[in-house]
């Protein structure tokens, strides 16, 4: 029986081991590999190539995936990616096929939408479903993300901010997706809770979660 590599990276374990257990369902002989960051990753294409499909996350570590998706459209111009992630707004989903990935599938997705999506690839497609820009949930988390911020009068660069704030991602891993420095990330930071009228991350996170936003 011909074996299917597939090579998971994400740096949550947890989102990780569910993948694979959810991937080992697009068939018999699927063999899932791991890891939780670019590097790790590019060693282990480095030390064996023959990959069928990887599954990449936006928000790594160090490298995110939109710069990861680049070196592997170089460097391994064969193995197609599937963009798996959070950031499911038109623009990350242009930006990730544009970058090289033979498809896109938004978090929010139920399983069965990963499952689809990569046997598509596998045979050779490219798969950018409606749920790709955000589905039903992701539309309507959007929505009510940017009536948060129009009702704190934030700017359009603070309410993507406290998107990504309201992933638990960091200030430094909010500079590498946004291409900024770290320090104007800061400065959004205190702008968005001066605005909010709290102190902290956790409270700010708290008014999004009463106001009915996902986070």
């Amino acid at each position: 029986m011909m074996q299917t590599r597939i090579l998971i990276i994400e740096d949550h374990v947890l989102v990780r081991e569910a993948m694979a257990l959810t991937l080992a369902q697009v068939g018999e002989g699927v063999h899932c590999e791991q890891a939780s960051n670019a590097t790790d990753a590019l060693a282990l294409l480095e030390a064996d190539p023959n990959c069928d499909l990887l599954v990449v996350d936006l928000m790594l570590p160090e490298i995110n995936g939109f710069s990861l998706l680049g070196v592997i459209a170089k460097r391994f111009p064969d193995v197609p990616a599937l963009v798996v992630s959070a950031l499911d707004d038109r623009e990350s989903v242009q930006r990730a096929l544009k970058a090289g990935a033979s498809g896109f599938v938004s978090k929010a997705s139920p399983s069965n939408t990963l499952i689809e999506a990569v046997r598509t690839i596998l045979a050779g497609g490219v798969f950018t479903p409606d749920s790709a820009i955000g589905g039903n949930d992701g539309n309507r988390n959007r929505r009510a993300s940017q009536a948060f911020a129009e009702r704190f009068q934030l700017t359009a660069a603070q309410g993507r901010v406290l998107e990504l704030v309201a992933q638990g991602k960091s200030n430094r891993d909010i500079a590498e997706f946004l291409g900024l420095s770290e320090g104007t990330v800061k400065v959004h930071v205190s702008a968005i809770l001066r605005s909010l009228g709290v102190t902290s991350r956790a409270q700010a996170l708290l008014m999004m979660t009463r106001a009915g936003l996902r986070v």
